[in-house]
């Protein structure tokens, strides 16, 4: 039975990977993202324009698609991004871009797609966070960063114990360093072949979305690669 997808940031390093995994398996994809690129063509593939900072039209957005599509089965909310700054260095400004683009994002979306899997009684989303968010003592560094990741988890928790009961779950991948362009930029050093590719993480969201991890109820999922 073909489900339906919603993947925030598809045309990201990670992003598309998530959606190519997904059209693979013939399931219809529903991918935000800032701005259509065309890049792929695949009668299950919908690109949605959207600023996921706009509350409102993010919902007028999520109701949308379940006027459409009735059900949504599994949301993987990607988009995100890095600054470093230690505790001197940061300000609360800082601190806020960073809650914007990881948390905010991510909320806006998770928030009416909750409630519509409550409705429901089945679901899956998925959140991406990090090592520092998902323990502070290595946040070393990266403050405003980690703060922001770190709320993703508390998120996590609080959706899972309002879903308790129903087939509604909610977890956050953990990934290692992503072997992306800009990455292997940042660090040309490094060992890459410690990294995690985005496809394995893809591989990985795709394998606890399925029936397979049905009774599976990982609310923290660690894909760290060979670090």
């Amino acid at each position: 039975m073909k489900r339906n997808i919603i993947i925030s940031g598809g045309n990201g390093n990670l992003g598309s990977a998530v959606v190519k995994k997904f059209l693979d398996t013939n399931d219809h994809v529903l991918s935000l993202i800032r701005k259509r690129t065309g890049d792929i063509e695949n009668e299950n593939l919908e690109e949605i324009e959207i600023d996921l900072l706009n509350e409102e039209l993010t919902q007028k957005t999520v109701a949308d698609i379940i006027s459409r599509k009735k059900n949504i089965d599994i949301v993987i909310l990607t988009v995100g991004g890095f600054t470093l700054g230690n505790i001197a260095k940061t300000s609360t400004k800082d601190i806020y871009k960073q809650y914007q683009l990881n948390f905010e994002t991510a909320y806006n979306i998770a928030k009416p797609v909750f409630l519509q899997m409550l409705q429901q009684e089945s679901g899956r989303i998925f959140l991406i966070g990090s090592k520092q968010g998902l323990d502070t003592s290595k946040a070393k560094g990266v403050t405003a960063y980690a703060l922001s990741k770190s709320l993703l988890f508390s998120l996590a928790n609080i959706l899972n114990a309002e879903a308790q009961g129903k087939n509604v779950n909610t977890a956050v991948i953990v990934p290692g360093i992503i072997d992306t362009p800009p990455n292997r930029a940042d660090m040309p050093d490094a060992d890459f072949d410690k990294w995690i590719k985005p496809e394995e993480i893809a591989e990985i969201i795709y394998f606890y979305s399925s029936d397979k991890a049905h009774s599976i109820k990982d609310s923290v999922i660690k894909v760290f690669g060979n670090l």
